[in-house]
């Protein structure tokens, strides 16, 4: 079964830039103090809200998720994608399904909350409609359709990939938000994915910018 997953793809800085980014306006640079120094630095300015020196560093990453997903994840600003197109790639679809189906929540108009009750029967609902989703898309390319219109019968579980870039504050804008146990669990997927990356790469400014999660 085809998972949701979040590759590292590149990156540009570390941890001291954002140090040496706050200091150019004093002509200094981060190798003339301490470790700690250049640490509490880090640490005052995304407590204060001074982002723009977090903004010089940049990483990128390749995600696979269910068209779903990428629609919830793309509304965050300030980050670049790059999307592979059904206008021009024709591959057997690829489908995301549920280890778990979850139940709706009384209290919330959108949400979830526990497993639900019944879990055989929708995915053998699931199963059902995405083979025959399948085999219909491929009547209509055989039928002579154009692939950007034949898509449209596609259900909003099939996979797309794309690269996602952007700062480092931005990326700690979306994990601060996704990475939350209340929110989407499939999204979570992706977040929780990029935060483990990006704390390797920037263990001092991610800490300080997620606040130690």
């Amino acid at each position: 079964m085809t998972e949701i997953a979040a590759t590292y793809l590149a990156h540009m800085g570390e941890d001291m830039d954002v140090a040496d980014a706050a200091r150019v306006s004093f002509a200094k640079k981060a190798e003339g103090y301490s470790d700690e120094g250049n640490h509490k630095l880090i640490a005052y300015l995304a407590r204060e809200g001074h982002i723009a020196p977090f903004g010089h560093c940049y990483l990128r990453f390749h995600v696979k998720a269910p068209i779903y997903v990428a629609r919830q994840l793309v509304k965050h600003q300030y980050m670049r994608m790059s999307e592979v197109s059904r206008r021009y790639v024709k591959s057997d679809p690829e489908f995301y399904v549920p280890h778990t189906w979850r139940a709706a929540a009384d209290d919330v108009k959108q949400g979830s909350v526990g497993v639900a009750r019944s879990q055989y029967f929708p995915t053998q609902y699931m199963l059902q409609a995405q083979h025959e989703a399948t085999s219909r898309y491929k009547k209509m390319l055989q039928q002579g359709i154009c692939a950007e219109q034949a898509r449209m019968i596609l259900p909003v579980n099939v996979f797309t990939e794309w690269w996602w870039s952007g700062s480092l504050d931005a990326f700690a804008d979306m994990c601060n938000l996704r990475c939350k146990p209340d929110t989407q669990h499939e999204t979570r997927l992706v977040a929780d994915e990029i935060s483990a990356e990006v704390q390797k790469l920037f263990p001092v400014a991610w800490k300080a910018l997620t606040n130690g999660e």
